[in-house]
């Protein structure tokens, strides 16, 4: 997993990728996709597989959340505003299904930026902590 021959920058590119496919919205098909995707790039398989687990039960609510409210951006007048509460269901997403694909679309590129810088700086910070030591 943490193969030390990989460049900080694949193993970054590797996570950000799999923040990427764990939210778009292809349920269901997610894992697959990143783990035939990863293996065409040549990324981190593990690295990938671990990042892409963010949709897990506990973080879908958050992730259709905070989907829909980007999705507002792209929406000009025709955006609805939603409020976090038990009223959120699928027949409340599926008539604004517009918003939410965009939204969760923009999450993901934008989680998954976030993820590879933080995940870029931390494994160059912790390389040259560990070239200091030795």
């Amino acid at each position: 997993m943490f193969n030390p021959g990989q460049s900080d920058m694949l193993k970054s590119v590797s996570i950000a990728f799999g923040i990427f496919m764990g939210i778009i919205p292809i349920w269901g098909f997610q894992l697959v996709a990143a783990i035939f995707l990863a293996v065409i790039f040549r990324l981190n398989k593990a690295l990938v597989i671990i990042a892409a687990n963010i949709s897990i039960p506990p973080m879908i609510p958050l992730i259709i959340f905070l989907s829909y409210k980007m999705g507002t951006w792209w929406m000009g007048h025709r955006r609805v505003t939603l409020e976090f509460s038990r009223k959120i269901n699928l027949e409340t997403i599926k008539a604004n299904l517009e918003q939410y694909i965009y939204g969760s679309i923009t999450l993901a590129i934008i989680a998954a930026l976030l993820a590879g810088l933080i995940s870029w700086v931390t494994l160059r910070v912790s390389r040259q902590r560990s070239l200091k030591v030795n």
